[in-house]
């Protein structure tokens, strides 16, 4: 895709007179990977080059693709660049998923996919992922099972909700069909990038239908998580209620 022509930053729109230099870089790139200037996997121009279209240092853009790096946005890449970041690479696909064998051992863990349909979303859920009235949604309701030796054992039952319109197409035959990570398969065929997400986390009882799903008895002590998606220009696309059994795993966090 060719470049645009240089945008000077005081053009920016809606940028706060206060906001520092290298914040209104980010947003213009927030904005170009926004508009698919630059897909996930691709490398974007050189600090040399950004800082001449935007018309200000190389320190200045050095500093908006620092943050973005630390932010997951974009991966540097020793000798060979500056990339967005794509769920496809090893060291992101799974960065949003915490939960981990209490052995240490690396998680192994299998989908099986229990429902895909198309309907309006309920209140609460069409608030959350802003949609209009009577805008369509996707839900999909799946189990992710770990292997323990030779077993499969249920550990996470989740219920996710995903806006309609950008979610076209997406049925049950094309997750069954889909051997990655799911978020790579929204990046990859709907051009849906997960860059950040709000959690909320309690310990609930299990219900009868969900301890049903877990092959846990009824009221056992889970894990509920709840987690808020976003995409470029902080768009929420996606709303997931997990059903998480600890009893032999333990959810992770790293603060910093």
């Amino acid at each position: 895709m060719a470049a645009p022509a240089a945008t000077a930053v005081a053009a920016l729109p809606g940028t706060p007179a206060f906001s520092p230099l290298y914040q209104q870089i980010k947003a213009l790139l927030l904005q170009s990977l926004q508009a698919g200037e630059w897909l996930p996997g691709q490398a974007i121009p050189s600090e040399v080059e950004l800082a001449a279209r935007f018309r200000v240092s190389q320190g200045t853009v050095r500093k908006a693709i620092d943050e973005m790096a630390t932010d997951n946005v974009l991966v540097r890449r020793q000798g060979k660049g500056t990339f967005v970041a794509t769920h496809a690479e090893r060291a992101t696909q799974f960065r949003f998923l915490r939960l981990l064998p209490d052995d240490g051992s690396a998680p192994q863990l299998q989908r099986r996919l229990l429902e895909c349909r198309r309907m309006r979303a309920p209140a609460e859920v069409a608030r959350l992922l802003a949609l209009g009235a009577g805008e369509p949604a996707v839900q999909v309701r799946r189990l992710l099972l770990a292997v323990q030796g030779t077993e499969l054992r249920p550990v996470v039952l989740d219920d996710i909700w995903l806006p309609g319109t950008p979610f076209k197409g997406l049925t049950a035959e094309r997750l069954q069909a889909w051997r990655g990570p799911m978020y790579r398969l929204f990046e990859a065929e709907f051009n849906v990038h997960m860059i950040r997400a709000e959690e909320k986390l309690r310990a609930v009882a299990a219900g009868a239908a969900d301890a049903a799903q877990l092959a846990v008895a009824e009221g056992a002590p889970l894990l509920s998580v709840e987690r808020l998606a976003y995409t470029y220009g902080d768009r929420p696309v996606e709303l997931r209620r997990g059903l998480y059994h600890t009893e032999a795993h333990h959810y992770r966090n790293e603060l910093s």
